[in-house]
């Protein structure tokens, strides 16, 4: 799954297991796809990641995945949340977790969210423009907010950029006036991107956003907190460095840039549940358009409206076994069950699958923890959304 890298080698990157996933869906008919997490896998994830970021606060990008039992084994470790949402909010507080470890880090909030939030006790708020500014003065007074910088292009395998954040030249005027409006401008934020697969990805985002630090520091602002964002990765395709290794290179680089006293603030998502989870889908149909065609289409009951939406543009590309992979394999093209043309996910890079292959055999997708039942669609073409089970 994830790789040591021989500077960081050491007993919290030992790579999770998913035998105990596997052998529930191997165990288990399904009737619909089928999400299937280990929370011992989420929990064992969560520590190795701090185990690499020190005394960094870590929240939790719950839009990865919001189950109840995810929420709880990361509430009961100590766990921090970033909400986007008042829905999120919601659920955080419906399962005990304090307000004060709940961040609403989304920089496009409503009015009445925004009240929702305060009255809940939420202090901490995120921002990238002047009217966002506006409504957390009138309905939310006093509290503390951290600006969003647009770090521009990055190196990830699913952007973040243009949407979210302030050009680095507006973040200055922005910490002026959240001042002048009553409010606490403790700090920065960025996103470099999901799925940045190596730590030296970041070194030159967090190099722009230090300029941006030293420039506010220089004018009068006693910034006090970084919120590095996400980016930490999940095995896909490639390896990549375990969490550990990773987390303590991106946080001495943190160190090097911004001093040793700045409060550092994570939230990965992907990073923490994707490698906790396996779907389980069948093969609906296995089919050529012609004779003589290289490739074989492979039809799942799965597809980009029912849980794989991050196959858009290839950019995430799962790992996907089978009970026949001592087979022969042979080029495929992989689609969904639905009657859009564009529900395909890897046709440039088609994908290797058994040649014997047929309807009806169960499949596992691999690293699908995050961003899958989040992004399930609630029935097209009336097809169930994704089913999740906790393990």
């Amino acid at each position: 799954m994830y790789v040591e890298t021989s500077e960081f080698a050491g007993a919290p990157d030992v790579a999770p297991s998913y035998s105990r996933i596997e052998s529930y869906i191997r165990a288990t008919e399904f009737d619909r796809p089928t999400l299937v997490m280990d929370r011992d896998l989420v929990a064992a994830q969560y520590r190795a990641l701090v185990a690499g970021l020190g005394n960094a606060k870590v929240h939790y990008a719950m839009k990865a995945n919001p189950a109840v039992e995810v929420m709880e084994t990361l509430r009961d470790l100590g766990c921090g949340f970033d909400a986007a949402s008042r829905g999120e909010i919601s659920l955080c507080l419906s399962l005990g977790i304090p307000a004060d470890r709940i961040s609403y880090g989304n920089t496009i909030k409503r009015v009445r969210d925004i009240q929702f939030a305060y009255s809940a006790g939420i202090r901490l708020f995120a921002a990238d423009a002047e009217e966002e500014l506006e409504k957390l003065a009138a309905h939310a007074p006093g509290a503390q907010v951290y600006i969003r910088i647009l770090v521009g292009s990055t190196e990830a395998d699913w952007p973040l950029s243009r949407k979210f954040g302030c050009a680095p030249s507006k973040a200055i005027d922005l910490l002026d006036r959240a001042r002048a409006l009553g409010l606490d401008p403790v700090g920065l934020s960025f996103h470099v991107g999901s799925q940045t697969k190596r730590a030296k990805m970041w070194a030159e985002t967090l190099d722009r956003v230090a300029i941006v630090w030293h420039k506010a520091r220089a004018a009068g602002h006693g910034l006090q907190l970084l919120n590095i964002g996400g980016g930490f990765p999940a095995f896909y395709e490639e390896s990549v460095d375990g969490p550990t290794s990773y987390s303590l290179q991106i946080i001495d680089m943190v160190r090097e840039r911004f001093g040793a006293d700045v409060q550092i603030m994570a939230e990965p998502g992907r990073g923490l549940v994707a490698e906790a989870g396996v779907i389980a889908a069948e093969v609906v149909l296995v089919s050529r358009k012609a004779d003589t065609d290289l490739c074989r289409w492979v039809y799942l009951d799965i597809g980009r409206f029912s849980g794989l939406a991050e196959s858009e543009g290839e950019a995430i590309r799962y790992e996907i076994t089978t009970d026949r992979d001592s087979d022969a394999k042979g080029p495929c093209i992989l689609a969904g069950p639905s009657c859009d043309s564009v529900d395909v996910m890897y046709e440039k890079r088609p994908v290797q699958l058994p040649v014997t292959l047929e309807c009806g055999d169960k499949v596992m997708i691999h690293s699908t923890g995050a961003y899958t039942s989040t992004y399930s669609s609630v029935g097209f073409n009336g097809f169930p959304p994704l089913a999740v089970v906790v393990l």
